[in-house]
């Protein structure tokens, strides 16, 4: 590994700066002219769906619809190289475990599917029959289904995911974890309750009419960087754009297309935000209300004048419950309170809300910032309440934004991939294919971990993703693994998950988003759902990385049929043939995807019906519901009462060479990190108080309510424009960090942006 170097970077986010990566990335995996192709075909009406996150397609406006981070996914997946059986032959597992996470999936795409055994502790090969007769077996002899627990990534298509949660609740569970559970849940949770649906309620369209963009806790330009196009778009037509975020994050501050040749040349660029509050981390609950506050003494204030009613009182009365509740509770939070639990000033505050209030259509975004924390739903809620003050949700350029991560986790959920089913979903699935299906809750994600730990003999089945990578609480989850009769993952690469095994396991090579899948009806085309409830089809292009790939559909299919025999009532291999089929099954359970095979062939594809955007409210009040919340202390502050020494709030984020759990490289450019990703960033403030300086090496500690310590060691002590009291190290490295019991209220998602943690010195002092 290179030397680590950190410097400041000054230039704006996009720029040739992306451009480079993106010729780096592509030369990198081996085969450039087929990477550029494949790039080509990125987003395109005729081509295949990023396997990066969830933006929208912005109406393909061009021949470039993909970003660096979409380009480095893309390059990924069609590099050149290739795992077989010969580097199995060459490292046991227990030797791969010692590589990094970086060299793992750096080997490039599995080819064949693959057995553990334990003898040897290699991974061998095994022909699919085999595999897909020990699984079948396997599980059938489980004492009960819900022994199996069935994970579910982000990038599977609509059409894997509804096949998946059919074979699993004919099975007889509803043991359904999935990345929904770690990153997102609050957002659903929260959106439910307060306006009766837990998506989006704006579409691309409203970022071209809106006034104000309000972004809580969101990193776009490394997350989801198609987005600054549009708050590119937004800023340069005069739309103000207020950010919340405690780290200086170069996406939020200035961008320079990468696709406009004249700014490139020129050397220009967009100022992103027009306001940049850096609040303590966890402090946008306190912030929001304080934003609220604000607003409801203005409008009395307005009206004591005689003047005008600052609030949508019409909206408020025929669409809304408890706003007198919510005024109640906002004018007992003192502002003294809102400034200390926020991290702002009082006239910070205010003036964000002035902001607010001079906007005629205001759109609210937020990402992981805000779902990782014990009172994220409270969080979401308090957001929701801000805009329903006047009337900013159901009409154009107007409403709740969650920027979602996978390019298709709200698709999977939309499909049934949910531990808590609905029960009209649960009866029209009985309606419709004519089996019993398990009518009680399964488990979520931390839930799933807690039961392998303590209950020996669980199956572990995994569409996709580094559940051992994704998780908190590192050891326990690799405890949990271990403790399993089996696991078996559905993977294109290798990763760390396929490495802390059960005692039995299987690794089952799946074709990627890029790659054409034949079927015995010909070439075949999966659908996903964006960020904004648009379904549209994705068709690979490039030809399969082996000829013994399968794709998702059929690894399903043939895994139920191994499992289920004669018992089905489904033609499973039937319904694989030809996706036409699996389509006309889901128009068949969900109403909103009627005549899907037509619509979804349309340009563009369709938008999923949405009933907060038609303001039908399908919550408990029949109404859009404003829902008060106390401001709290944070656990920091709790746990800070029991121990003498500083302590600290530890937030993890990604790289910029990072795409959730895949690490592409070793590099952060915008926060000016190379070649090292055990940093901590600190501010300068926090290190003169611990008598440390830069380039030092610490070790962290977490402090949690359970007593257990928990420590990661060696992180390089890295300056950075960060609120005092508060940390931020990249994941996965941290997550061990993380508490197992510590989790969002109601929605249960961890608290990974909010860890109570201390430092120490690391015995090696300076960095080199």
């Amino acid at each position: 590994m290179s030397k680590s170097v950190v410097k400041v970077y000054k230039r704006p986010a996009g720029g040739w700066g992306a451009l480079k990566s993106v010729a780096s990335q592509i030369m990198g995996q081996g085969n450039p002219a087929k990477g550029v192709m494949t790039l080509l075909s990125a987003n395109q009406p005729d081509g295949f769906d990023c396997p990066g996150c969830a933006w929208p397609d912005a109406n393909h406006r061009s021949t470039f619809e993909f970003c660096e981070n979409g380009a480095k996914a893309v390059a990924a997946e069609s590099t050149s190289r290739r795992v077989t059986n010969n580097l199995f032959e060459r490292f046991t597992v227990t030797e791969l475990n010692a590589q990094t996470d970086y060299w793992l999936e750096d080997q490039g795409r599995l080819t064949e599917p693959m057995r553990y055994d334990a003898d040897s502790d290699r991974y061998v090969p095994v022909s699919w029959d085999a595999a897909f007769d020990d699984i079948g077996a396997q599980l059938r002899a489980l004492p009960s289904p819900d022994d199996a627990i069935f994970y579910t990534s982000g990038r599977t298509s609509n059409e894997a995911a509804f096949l998946y949660q059919l074979f699993v609740r004919e099975f007889g569970t509803n043991n359904f974890p999935d990345c929904s559970n770690m990153c997102h849940e609050p957002s659903g949770t929260a959106m439910r309750e307060s306006v009766g649906i837990g998506k989006g309620t704006v579409t691309l369209q409203d970022f071209e009419q809106t006034d104000a963009i309000f972004i809580f806790g969101q990193n776009p330009g490394t997350n989801h960087p198609r987005m600054l196009g549009e708050l590119r778009a937004a800023a340069k037509r005069g739309a103000v754009i207020i950010s919340f975020n405690p780290l200086r994050e170069r996406g939020l501050e200035k961008f320079q297309n990468p696709q406009d040749i004249r700014e490139m040349l020129a050397g220009e660029a967009t100022d992103i935000s027009t306001s940049y509050y850096q609040l303590t981390i966890g402090g946008d609950l306190a912030a929001v209300k304080g934003m609220i506050k604000h607003v409801l003494e203005q409008d009395a204030l307005a009206v004591a004048q005689g003047q005008a009613s600052l609030l949508d009182h019409a909206f408020i009365a025929e669409h809304t419950s408890g706003f007198e509740a919510l005024q109640q509770d906002v004018a007992q939070e003192s502002w003294e309170t809102l400034s200390a639990q926020s991290g702002l000033s009082e006239a910070q505050i205010r003036a964000a809300a002035a902001s607010y209030l001079k906007a005629e259509r205001v759109i609210a975004c937020w990402g992981m910032g805000i779902t990782q924390h014990q009172y994220s739903v409270a969080t979401i809620q308090m957001i929701t309440n801000l805009l329903l003050l006047r009337g900013h949700i159901g009409r154009p350029g107007a409403g709740l934004c969650p920027v979602r991560g996978h390019s298709n986790v709200q698709g999977d959920r939309t499909m049934g991939i949910h531990e808590k089913p609905a029960p009209a979903l649960l009866k029209k699935i009985e309606q419709v294919f004519g089996f019993a299906v398990p009518r009680h809750n399964g488990y979520d994600t931390v839930g799933a971990i807690e039961a392998m730990r303590d209950q020996p003999g669980k199956v572990f089945f995994a569409m996709g993703g580094n559940f051992a990578a994704a998780t908190p609480d590192t050891a326990e989850t690799y405890r949990a693994l271990k403790n399993c009769a089996l696991t078996v993952h559905v993977t294109t690469k290798l990763n760390r998950s396929h490495l802390i095994h059960g005692k039995s396991a299987y690794i089952l090579p799946c074709l990627g988003r890029t790659e054409i899948d034949v079927q015995e009806s010909g070439p075949q085309a999966v659908t996903v759902e964006d960020s904004m409830s648009m379904v549209h089809l994705s068709t690979g292009m490039n030809a399969p990385a082996s000829e013994q790939l399968l794709s998702e559909p059929m690894i399903i299919a043939r895994l139920a049929v191994a499992t289920l025999g004669e018992r089905s009532k489904i033609n499973w291999l039937h319904m694989v043939a030809d996706y036409d089929r699996i389509r006309d099954a889901i128009a068949n359970v969900f109403e909103d995807f009627a005549d899907f095979n037509q619509r979804v062939r349309l340009p563009g594809g369709f938008h999923l019906r949405n009933s907060a955007r038609l303001r039908e409210w399908r919550t408990a009040t029949g109404k859009a519901r404003f829902m008060p919340f106390a401001i709290p202390q944070s656990m920091t502050q709790k746990l800070s009462e029991q121990y003498a020494e500083n302590l600290f709030t530890l937030a993890t984020v990604r790289s910029h060479d990072q795409y959730n759990t895949t690490i592409y490289g070793m590099n952060d450019r915008y926060r000016g990190v190379f070649g090292e990703r055990r940093v901590l960033f600190i501010c300068a403030d926090d290190l003169k108080m611990l008598n440390m300086q830069a380039g030092e090496w610490v070790d962290i500690q977490s402090v949690g309510e359970d007593n257990v310590t928990r420590e990661a060691q060696r992180f390089l002590l890295v300056e950075y424009a960060i609120p005092r009291g508060c940390l931020a190290a990249y994941f996965p490295e941290t997550n061990g960090l993380v508490p197992l019991g510590s989790f969002a209220d109601r929605a249960r998602t961890p608290t990974s942006k909010a860890i109570p943690v201390r430092l120490r010195k690391h015995l090696a002092m300076k960095a080199g």
